[in-house]
C-alpha cells in the first residue's frame, strides 16, 4: 500500500463529538423548515365563468304520471320502462309501455315518452304507439338514442284478441323535433 505524501489532518477523522454536532445541526434545519411553510396555493382558472361539478340528472319515474289512455274503472299499469337520452341534450328520457289493468286477457299497449319538466312530476311528451292500434309490445329497449320494439298485432278485426297474427318491428328516433318511426328491412311478418 502506498503512503500519502500529505500529512494526516486531525479534522479528517470523525470523532463522536462530530457526529453529535452534525445530528444537532440537521435537527435544527428540519425543525426550522417545518415552521417556515409557504402560503397555501391560491391559483384560479382564468375566465369569466366558474365551473361546478357536473349534475347527474335521473331519468323520469313513470309512477303517478297521467297517461293518455282510457281505462274506465281500471287503472293504467306501467308494464315496462327503459331510459336513455333520446334527443341528444344530455338529459335522459323514460319510455313507458302502459296498458289498462284489465285483470285478464292481453289489453293493448300504449308506448309513451316521458321527460322531466318543470312540474314536480314527469310529463308525457310523445305517444309512439296508441292503444287504439291494438298492439301488444314485446322485446322493448332504449339504446343509442333510439326506441326499438316488437309489436304484436292483428291482420283484421276478425282475429281473436288472444292470438295476434302480425309481428311488426319498429324503431323510433328523434329527428328534426319529432320522433320518426322506421321499420328495419324484412321486419313485417304474418
Amino acid at each position: 500500500m502506498q503512503q500519502s505524501a500529505v500529512p494526516e489532518l486531525a479534522h479528517t477523522h470523525a470523532r463522536p463529538i462530530h457526529w453529535v454536532a452534525t445530528a444537532t445541526a440537521l435537527s435544527a434545519v428540519v425543525a426550522l423548515s417545518s415552521l417556515l411553510q409557504p402560503d397555501p396555493a391560491t391559483a384560479v382558472q382564468a375566465g369569466p365563468e366558474t365551473r361546478s361539478a357536473p349534475v347527474t340528472v335521473t331519468a323520469p319515474n313513470p309512477a303517478g304520471v297521467d297517461f293518455p289512455i282510457e281505462c274506465g274503472p281500471s287503472k293504467a299499469l306501467v308494464r315496462m320502462k327503459a331510459s336513455g337520452d333520446l334527443d341528444g341534450d344530455g338529459i335522459p328520457e323514460t319510455v313507458a309501455v302502459v296498458h289498462c289493468d284489465a285483470g285478464s286477457g292481453s289489453p293493448p299497449d300504449g308506448v309513451y315518452v316521458l321527460t322531466r319538466g318543470t312540474a314536480p312530476k314527469p310529463r308525457v311528451v310523445a305517444t309512439l304507439v296508441t292503444p287504439k292500434d291494438r298492439f301488444t309490445v314485446k322485446d322493448f329497449a332504449v339504446r343509442d338514442g333510439a326506441v326499438t320494439a316488437t309489436l304484436l298485432g292483428y291482420s283484421s278485426i276478425d282475429v281473436p284478441s288472444c292470438c295476434p297474427d302480425v309481428t311488426d318491428h319498429a324503431k323510433w328516433q328523434w329527428k328534426n323535433g319529432a320522433f320518426v318511426r322506421s321499420t328495419p328491412s324484412g321486419a313485417l311478418g304474418v
